[in-house]
């Protein structure tokens, strides 16, 4: 299990949308378990990927928890940084 937070200049709706994009049907193909402006949850492939997202400042905190996709969500991680 990895986790990890970043920060990135995208809002917390758009760092949410790209994790979906990402992470989701049309990317890695996990499927989305929920998802709202501000948080994500996958599961797929033995494992599952949470994504939370706050603005913070000027920016956005992103917190990823990994189970198994933890080589993904580094990937992700320097999309949005």
């Amino acid at each position: 299990m990895l986790k990890v937070a970043t920060k990135t200049k995208l809002s917390p709706e758009e760092a949410v949308k790209r994790a979906v994009k990402f992470f989701g049907p049309g990317g890695l193909g996990l499927q989305v378990k929920e998802e709202n402006p501000e948080c994500a949850r996958f599961e797929g492939g033995g494992g599952g990927v949470d994504v939370t997202a706050c603005a913070e400042g000027k920016g956005t905190s992103v917190e990823l928890e990994s189970r198994e996709w933890d080589y993904q969500v580094k990937k992700f991680i320097e999309k949005i940084h």
